[in-house]
């Protein structure tokens, strides 16, 4: 698939993605372009719509969420209106990193963090078990990430 970008683009895509704090002067010394050129090719891709926004990746550890967790549920129905209720029910919780609408055993997996097992199973007991149109839940604690979010590969 050829991306409707040329390499300049692309490299300054890599650039941020590694480091989206970079100014200017340090994007346009690592692409070999100068800081003014960058702006307006950031800026370009920003307006396409090939950059969605930025943000800090925080230390989970040093905040006191060590405990990473990945819960695979099944709803009821696959109504519109149970999928409906059970997303914005989700959106609700600051725990829930992530919610992903899965094709095959279950319907969405969610990425969930807390402090401790204790602070899960608050959590587990409390909020996801009590989500709309929840049938089944599977609970699978994250020993080490292995591989952390990178970026897309350009």
């Amino acid at each position: 698939m050829k991306l409707p970008i040329d390499e300049i683009d692309r490299k300054i895509l890599r650039a941020i993605q590694k480091d989206s704090a970079l100014s200017m002067s340090e994007l346009g010394d690592r692409i070999g372009l100068s800081a003014s050129a960058c702006h307006r090719r950031l800026k370009a891709l920003e307006e396409r719509g090939f950059i969605a926004g930025y943000r800090a990746v925080l230390n989970r550890g040093k905040l006191g969420l060590s405990m990473q967790f990945f819960i695979e549920l099944s709803l009821t129905s696959q109504s519109e209106k149970t999928f409906e209720a059970f997303e914005k029910a989700v959106s609700d919780i600051p725990e829930i990193l992530e919610c992903h609408l899965m094709a095959g055993q279950s319907d969405y997996i969610l990425r969930v963090v807390c402090e401790d097992a204790a602070a899960f199973e608050r959590l587990h007991r409390d909020l996801v078990a009590r989500l709309p149109g929840v049938a089944r839940i599977h609970s699978n604690l994250s020993i080490r990430e292995v591989k952390a979010p990178a970026g897309l590969p350009l």
